[in-house]
């Protein structure tokens, strides 16, 4: 489904991307991220965004938003260059709280698990937070208990190190645990061969304007299809298991 955006709201003062604050046809609340996000931002986060539905993640609800040219167009203090018409990404608003390190202890062993096993799978490292602080692009629901996945515009970084990643992933306590429980690695092998099944259709469903860094479409975008699948299929080697 695709959304269309009637009003653009204001512009977010945080994060790297800065995304527009939009209301959809429908009524909702998005995070809108487009031009100045840049294409390989929307690949990463539509990408890595369906791969953690399928397993079953938490994550907020996204879809792909329509910005009609004429919205643009009109006269108003908002500078709307970076949004750009056409085809973005949309991340729904919800009503949560940024998590802190002192509910970490509220979210239950194996969704911890999951986050971290997910984020290594995809190379998703803009997750880091301590006692000093970071930004684990994390949010908490206290009404409902839950947690709240967002921010996927980072991952399948290649150059991502096994260690940085294990000493700063906000749930990074839970390696222990994950490096000697054996059942839990054939769980999740199951899992993500289920997920990663639906690569095909994923790629699919990416709009041919996303694959172009430039308006024209004759600069490819800085993503290869092909290194990131040969990345997700990393799981299959036993050193994608050994935390230590």
């Amino acid at each position: 489904m695709t959304v269309e955006i009637v009003e653009v709201l204001r512009r977010s003062e945080q994060g790297a991307t800065r995304p527009f604050i939009c209301r959809g046809d429908d009524g909702e609340i998005y995070f809108v991220k487009g031009l100045d996000a840049g294409r390989r931002s929307q690949i990463c986060e539509w990408i890595a965004g369906r791969l953690a539905v399928l397993m079953g993640l938490p994550v907020a609800p996204f879809a792909f938003v329509e910005v009609p040219g004429e919205l643009l167009e009109l006269e108003g203090t908002l500078d709307l260059t970076g949004l750009g018409a056409g085809l973005a990404f949309g991340s729904m608003e919800r009503r949560v709280n940024e998590l802190t390190i002192s509910v970490i202890d509220q979210i239950p062993d194996a969704l911890q698990q999951d986050v971290l096993i997910f984020d290594w799978w995809v190379r998703n490292a803009d997750r880091c937070l301590s006692e000093h602080g970071g930004n684990p692009n994390l949010f908490w629901d206290p009404g409902r208990a839950e947690l709240v996945v967002i921010d996927h515009n980072q991952a399948f970084d290649l150059n991502e190190k096994r260690q940085t990643f294990s000493d700063y992933h906000v749930f990074r306590d839970q390696i222990w645990q994950l490096s000697e429980d054996f059942f839990r690695r054939d769980e999740y092998n199951e899992r993500l061969v289920a997920a990663l099944q639906h690569w095909p259709e994923i790629l699919a469903e990416i709009p041919e304007t996303w694959w172009f860094a430039d308006t024209e479409m004759t600069v490819p975008v800085d993503f290869d299809a092909d290194l990131a699948y040969s990345l997700l299929k990393g799981f299959e080697r036993d050193d994608f298991w050994i935390w230590t």
